[in-house]
């Protein structure tokens, strides 16, 4: 029996760049194509931030083990 841990990871298994959305949508159980369109959505309205944002998670985040 393993014990899963609720912690953030990244998901490069099914990430496109860097797997932070694919990584919050497993965190989240949200639907991986709703974070991906919120996450370009925001980078719109936001000026940019939310590429800062996301190169950071990506950067320090650790990865899972596929």
């Amino acid at each position: 029996m393993s014990v899963q841990s609720n912690r953030f990871r990244l998901n490069k298994s099914q990430g496109k760049l860097m797997g932070v959305c694919a990584g919050l949508a497993d965190y989240t159980g949200i639907d991986l194509m709703l974070i991906r369109v919120l996450t370009v959505l925001l980078t719109l309205c936001g000026f940019g931030s939310t590429v800062i944002l996301y190169l950071l998670i990506g950067l320090i985040a650790p990865s899972n083990r596929f």
